[in-house]
This record gives C-alpha cells, structure tokens and sequence, in this order.
C-alpha cells in the first residue's frame, strides 16, 4: 500500500512535525499582546500557562489550537484509508513537533492537548477516556501536571486492550515522553510546591 512506503512515511512524518511545531500559546499571546508564555509564567508555552498569563479566552484559543495540530494530520490521513503504522507516525511527529517546534527555536510545550487530538484522531474512545480522566483528576486535585500524569498512565493502558501495535507503540512513547516533560512538576508536587490550576506562578529564572 502507498501509505506504507518509506518515502511517504517520510513525508508524513515531515508534514506532521512542521504542523506540530506551530506554537498555538506563543502566536495567541502576540494576538492578545500577551508575554511571551516561554518566557513568562511557568515557561511552558501550553493553554496552563496561558491561562495564568491572560486569561479563559486565551487559553481556550490555545487549547484548541494545540488539540487541532494532533487531530488534523491523523484525521486527514483516515479520510485518505492510510494503515495505521501511517495513522502513528503522523499523532507521533505532531507531537514531537509542539515539544520541538522549529518555528520557535526548538522550545515546545510539555504536549498534553497536542497529545489528546492526536489520541482522539487515534481512537475515539482512548481520546475521550484520556480526556475524561485529566478532567476528573484536574477537578479533584486542581493540579494540571498531575492530571496530565495519570492521563497518560489511563492512556497507555488502554492502548494495550484497544488497538493495533503500531497505535500502541505511539501513544506509549507520547505517554512516556509526556511524563517525562512533566519531571520538574513531580518534583514540585511532592514538594508542595507545584501551583495549582489558574494559579500566578513567578517568572521562570
């Protein structure tokens, strides 16, 4: 099949990463003339941080932004029948694209919503269940960065019931990676340290 050759994996995976590395938090704080979410804040260029910085509106902006560069390739390819080793690489490279964007000086965010459009174009039911489980970890804890953690935990473990390997493979590397974006916010959670939702935090040094 088409799709399942090394050139047009390639080429997928390029697309998927220049798409990814369109930084949503950075281009809706210019819009709002905002500062500059890698740089202010926590420093984390994502809808969190915006949130702090400039408020609901320009964080909703950004979270859809960042849902919509996961989506979008993942969706494009299942409207053209590409495999799913296609469907993968395409969810993986956006999402190393918004923690790498070249666009941005290769300065991305921790990938949590780039990681649930890509999740929700994957499988449906892995996206909602991932999404329905930070929702219900945010509400009770107020700690964005540990309900991204037990996310991709929830994440990861579905994907081992309910679907194909090469589906699997991604959402564990996106789970294992986010995670690991999310290590200095353990560190500060079981210092007691980490801000809550909607929180000010001080500027990073």
């Amino acid at each position: 099949m088409y799709f399942s050759s090394w050139p047009s994996l390639i080429g997928i995976a390029i697309a998927s990463y220049l798409i990814g590395s369109i930084a949503s938090a950075v281009i809706v704080a210019r819009i709002f003339k905002l500062p500059d979410p890698r740089l202010a804040g926590s420093g984390n260029p994502g809808a969190t941080n915006v949130l702090r910085l400039g408020g609901k509106k320009a964080a909703i902006i950004t979270l859809l932004g960042d849902l919509g560069k996961g989506l979008l390739p993942v969706l494009l390819l299942r409207a053209l029948a590409a495999p799913d080793e296609a469907l993968a690489v395409a969810a993986l490279l956006a999402f190393i694209g918004h923690l790498f964007p070249v666009f941005f000086g290769f300065k991305g965010g921790k990938g949590v919503a780039t990681a649930a459009g890509a999740l929700l174009g994957l499988n449906p039911i892995i996206g909602l269940l991932t999404i329905g489980t930070w929702l219900l970890t945010a509400r009770i804890t107020r700690f964005s960065s540990a309900a991204a953690i037990v996310a991709a935990v929830a994440a990861a473990l579905a994907s081992v019931y309910l679907t194909s390997p090469p589906i699997m493979l991604a959402i564990n590397l996106m789970s294992i990676t986010l995670i690991y974006r999310h290590r200095q916010n353990i560190r500060r959670l079981l210092r007691g340290e980490e801000p809550r939702i909607g929180q000010k935090t001080p500027p990073t040094p």
